[in-house]
């Protein structure tokens, strides 16, 4: 039979394989009595691991979430999952991440196995991060805007919009879209009865929270795509749909989220809703994608591409 400790490392790892256990499986798994597994969930639940039991043919052993966070049992590849995260955290868009981020680093890293810290090490050693630029945003205000999307508690804040001005908004949150440089809500703007997207680093939320609501059918049935369009139509100058002749998922490993809205359109094409702060910059960046393309929208970048390939043949010697 094993050491007691042993088996009750065992059994906590078996407890987190799925979301339940009978007694009869877990006695059969660690070569013991039910009534052992029974004194061994005591136990356990005496470390602070809520473990939640229930009679009958359907009744077993699932473990549940507690008041406290007792210690956590995760294999290697976890390990590195969890610790290759907390190192992206570290250049977050999220303000006060990077402290919070580095000494729950440390602290994992010093209880690590000499076979885990090295491949971590080669890991760390091989990284540069480039660090971020834009705002960050108050983790309170992330999980209070959060909770009110599950919760579906209407909001109420302060917004400060593009352009300088601020003003009090009402709205239903519907979700957080994190587009890789910003985080944004998409919400149901009360007041204005459409939906609207707004900089999360931006909000100043009043308390309490309003009313319940019911939940709406977010738009094109996408938010995160929503959210791109409308962001994209704020921040550029220029617009543009522009089809480009190659699959979706090569052209999709060029881009970044903020570059646009990228949907296929058959095997080997797809169209790019996106833009820039001028038509030569827009062009630059087709450019660059290295894929055939024809604009669909607007003109002025049909006209300024024909000028520039004009101009591109004379100096070529056509």
């Amino acid at each position: 039979m094993l050491e007691t400790s042993v088996r009750l490392l065992r059994l906590l790892a078996l407890l987190q394989t799925r979301p339940g256990w009978s007694g009869a499986d877990l006695a059969d798994r660690l070569g013991v009595t039910t009534r052992t597994v029974r004194n061994d969930v005591e136990r356990l639940r005496h470390l602070g691991y809520e473990i939640r039991s229930a009679t009958g043919t359907a009744g077993g052993y699932r473990l549940g979430a507690g008041s406290s966070l007792p210690p956590l049992l995760l294999d290697d590849e976890e390990v590195v999952a969890v610790v290759v995260s907390l190192q992206a955290a570290a250049g977050s868009t999220v303000t006060g991440i990077e402290e919070t981020s580095l000494r729950a680093l440390t602290k994992l890293q010093r209880m690590l196995p000499s076979r885990l810290r090295h491949r971590i090490e080669a890991v760390r050693a091989a990284t540069v991060a480039v660090p971020g630029h834009g705002p960050t945003v108050d983790p309170e205000t992330l999980t209070a805007i959060a909770a009110a999307v599950r919760d579906h508690e209407t909001l109420r804040f302060d917004y400060l919009d593009h352009r300088g001005h601020e003003g009090r908004r009402t709205a239903e949150p519907h979700r957080l879209v994190f587009t890789g440089r910003r985080w944004y809500l998409l919400a149901w703007d009360v007041d204005r009865g459409d939906w609207r997207t707004f900089r999360a680093d931006r909000v100043r939320l009043r308390v309490p929270n309003g009313p319940r609501f019911t939940p709406r059918e977010p738009p094109e049935g996408d938010a995160a795509a929503h959210v791109v369009r409308g962001a994209g139509s704020a921040a550029w100058r220029h617009r543009a749909v522009v089809r480009l002749h190659a699959p979706a998922e090569v052209v999709g490993a060029r881009l970044t989220p903020a570059a646009g809205l990228l949907r296929a359109e058959g095997a080997d094409a797809c169209v790019l809703e996106t833009g820039g702060d001028s038509l030569h910059n827009l062009t630059a960046f087709l450019t660059a994608l290295d894929v055939p393309f024809t604009v669909l929208d607007p003109p002025e970048l049909r006209a300024h591409l024909r000028a520039l390939a004009a101009r591109y043949l004379a100096a070529g010697g056509g």
